[in-house]
């Protein structure tokens, strides 16, 4: 038969002091280069993610073949090829933005996310960062293979290789280029749903643009107020190039503040505060 074992109170540990919490060193923050990777992959690691690159990719090709096989030679241009390929640039890399904001809602991941990083703000911040870049890396891809489209088309069609888009018309495209993917990353901090985001942006894009074009061509009024309160207006006259003179900049920067920074600010400001569920 076993003899109990005695101890002594001094020898059980009791419950632990608010002092002894506040004693034990705070782990460092995770570096903020490595929620950009984290945040960069997670971007691509998933399915819908990964489909939208390949959605991307093949898209840019067919758009290139297409201009190939039924573009008159005298419309072989640089800017053609850079004009199709673009296209499913502008249309899908929104998508890929929003898609990393909403996920965090939509597929909870975002019970993990916020507790190994209490502040929301950074990884938010993250996730803006990764969607410029990815806007940017996504237009130098479409440069490249439009650079590739013309070199073929021009060589089959035994047309000059025309060389039509500058420098500074190329970063005016990247420029609005990456405007867009910002509406859509806004329309994700706003509404974080991922549906409800990607409705928001269609509509928005698509809808909102055809209606502001046709009240500008009944109303006069409106014609006029338009560059000041159109972000589509400004937003699509980058793709003919940089504004020239200030106030068009000033235009920009209005319907830039009206349409994406002050939604963004409420955004982030819910986003502090919404539980994930």
């Amino acid at each position: 038969m076993s003899t109990p074992t005695l101890t002594t109170p001094g020898t059980v540990p009791g419950p632990r002091t608010p002092a002894a919490y506040a004693a034990r060193p705070a782990p460092p923050p995770i570096p903020f280069a490595r929620l950009l990777e984290v945040e960069l992959r997670k971007m691509f690691d998933t399915r819908s993610g990964a489909w939208l690159m390949i959605g991307v990719g093949v898209l840019s090709v067919l758009a290139s073949g297409a201009v190939v096989l039924w573009a008159p030679d005298e419309a072989i241009t640089y800017a053609a090829f850079a004009q199709a390929v673009g296209f499913p640039m502008a249309v899908l890399l929104p998508v890929i933005a929003i898609l990393s904001v909403t996920s965090e809602w939509s597929q909870r991941s975002g019970l993990t996310t916020f507790t190994l990083v209490p502040h929301r703000g950074r990884v938010i911040a993250a996730k803006a960062v990764d969607s410029v870049v990815v806007a940017v890396g996504g237009m130098l891809v479409a440069a490249g293979v439009g650079v590739l489209g013309n070199l073929l088309g021009s060589a089959l069609a035994g047309t000059p290789t025309v060389w039509d888009v500058t420098l500074a018309d190329f970063a005016a495209i990247v420029l609005a280029n990456v405007l867009g993917v910002l509406i859509g990353f806004m329309l994700g901090v706003v509404l974080r749903s991922s549906s409800a985001a990607l409705v928001g942006y269609l509509v928005y894009v698509y809808v909102f643009t055809g209606l502001t074009f046709a009240l500008a061509q009944a109303q006069q009024w409106f014609a006029d107020l338009q560059p000041w309160v159109d972000f589509n207006y400004t937003q699509g006259s980058l793709f003919e190039g940089f504004p020239e003179t200030a106030q068009a900049w000033a235009q920009l920067g209005a319907t830039s503040l009206l349409w994406l920074v002050l939604p963004l600010a409420v955004g982030l400001w819910r986003v502090a505060r919404v539980e994930v569920k």
